[in-house]
């Protein structure tokens, strides 16, 4: 611990904000990251506990305490190699992660954790600007080959960690650019794209070759899916070319919303509306959906919907309202309760800020239009009790809505690549695959493993992470008979 008596000094110091009327004006990032003296201040803050929970909390059980440390004395180059040690992307991970890891922090019991997620980006962020982030190739060559499913943060991270200890990997990707839903799906204003681009070259120095425009053979895709495939690959071929192969596309299949005039035109899948938006970013077509002086409803309160209502406030809406079928959440937690776990409490993203009306436990009951285009929608209020819920009799009423976002999550991933391969699954749809023991990740098909949501469904990118270096060492004990990579 640097400085023992730091948490009883210093205040959590969070990263400031551009101001909301300028930063709905662009789709750059506007969070800059701590200055040096402000993250070493929040450094000192750790408590270095005798057991450190933001670990546990960490999917990835991150080695916090040392790095708080090492950025608390100043020693930068070692607080990265440490970080790095469990984490391949951490320039992602600090900007897009929840950041389980500060509501399992002791200073969390009285609501006031360790700045962990903004000390992880300062860290990330002066070793890219410093150039200490390098290629780490093989010393030697195994004559292993490894195909990865989708360029994601699971596949990502597999390939790197396999690449690094000498087997030649190859990523397919369906999109026309690597990334998978960081690249298409998170809106550029939360994750720049060049940090992406920024690390495949890493990556591509290191070994990893990237083919894009590319599907599995038999792969159908359901509504809501983006596809720029222009080649396909089957399984069979697969299997014949590469001595192990790991599926690790996203959980992408979106979750529907089967009432009346779901058939009208403005009513739209989530990733219809944001995937477009991060190929106009990048220079591709304008987004055919343009929402500029529409009102605007978004039915999911999750991250989805929050990235829905960004752009939507981009674009210049006239009114965004956002509705959730749960009840609202308590504005606090209640630590005694939950702590170190992840808390049930209200959350307000920055934009939300930025403009939005929020409403709770709401039922959509009906899409109205007139001459087949959505005008409004017709919904209830609901009552829940003992986990049930009930509509509230007298309680119905219409939003005005020109176009409807749908971002209530998704199901599993993508069943046609799983069936190519013959791939079991689990009552979810997801491939059926163990995390722990000899067979760890792999699937009933000898040489097929899978990770990512892929495996577990719909997840965070940290969990994502955390199963692609955990497959990966388990393709190397396959691939090998033993393994040197961390687990």
């Amino acid at each position: 611990m640097g400085k023992p008596t730091g948490f009883l000094e210093f205040q959590r110091i969070s990263e400031s904000y551009e101001k909301a009327d300028a930063r709905v004006r662009h789709y750059r990032e506007f969070i800059p990251h701590l200055n040096d003296e402000q993250a070493r201040t929040q450094g000192a803050r750790c408590m270095d506990c005798g057991i450190p929970f933001c670990n546990n909390g960490c999917p990835v059980n991150n080695l916090i305490p040392d790095w708080n440390d090492l950025v608390y004395r100043g020693k930068w180059q070692e607080a990265i190699t440490t970080l790095h040690s469990t984490n391949n992307f951490p320039e992602f991970t600090s900007r897009i992660c929840p950041a389980p890891c500060e509501a399992a922090c002791t200073l969390n019991i009285p609501q006031t954790p360790v700045g962990i997620k903004s000390i992880e980006r300062a860290i990330i962020d002066k070793a890219g600007e410093n150039g200490w982030v390098l290629p780490q190739p093989a010393a030697q060559k195994t004559g292993k080959k490894v195909a990865v499913v989708g360029s994601g943060p699971a596949g990502l991270a597999a390939a790197q960690q396999l690449a690094r200890v000498g087997h030649a990997v190859t990523v397919f990707e369906k999109n026309d650019r690597v990334g998978g839903l960081l690249r298409y799906g998170i809106p550029d204003f939360k994750l720049d794209k060049r940090l992406i681009d920024w690390r495949m070259a890493q990556l591509k120095a290191e070994g990893v070759k990237f083919v894009t425009g590319t599907l599995v053979t038999g792969a159908t895709l359901p509504a809501g899916i983006v596809n720029d495939a222009k080649k396909t690959v089957s399984a069979e071929q697969l299997k014949k070319d590469f001595d192990a192969v790991i599926l690790s596309g996203g959980a992408e299949h979106p979750r529907d919303l089967p009432v009346p005039g779901r058939e009208l035109k403005g009513v739209h899948f989530a990733l219809e509306f944001l995937i477009p938006q991060n190929k106009e970013v990048a220079g591709d077509r304008p987004n055919p959906i343009n929402v500029k002086g529409k009102h605007v409803l978004v039915i999911g309160g999750g991250d989805t919907g929050s990235d829905c209502v960004g752009t939507s406030n981009r674009h210049g809406a006239a009114g965004i309202t956002q509705i959730e079928l749960l009840p609202r959440p308590p504005e606090q937690e209640n630590g005694a309760l939950t702590w170190p776990y992840w808390p049930l409490k209200m959350r307000t993203s920055s934009s939300h800020d930025e403009g939005c009306e929020r409403d709770w436990a709401i039922g959509t009951k009906a899409f109205v239009g007139e001459n087949g285009v959505l005008k409004s929608v017709k919904a209830v209020r609901l009552e829940w009790r003992d986990g049930k819920m009930s509509e509230v009799p007298g309680s119905e009423f219409e939003i005005r809505a020109d176009y409807v976002f749908l971002a209530m999550g998704f199901v599993n991933p993508v069943a046609g690549v799983l069936d190519a391969f013959g791939i079991e699954k689990d009552n979810r749809g997801n491939a059926r695959a163990e995390t722990e023991g000899e067979r760890s990740y792999a699937t009933n098909v000898p040489g097929v493993f899978a990770a990512g949501d892929m495996r577990r469904g719909q997840s965070l990118v940290v969990w994502a992470i955390r199963e692609g270096r955990q497959c990966a060492r388990s393709v190397d004990q396959y691939l090998m008979g033993c393994t040197t990579l961390p687990r």
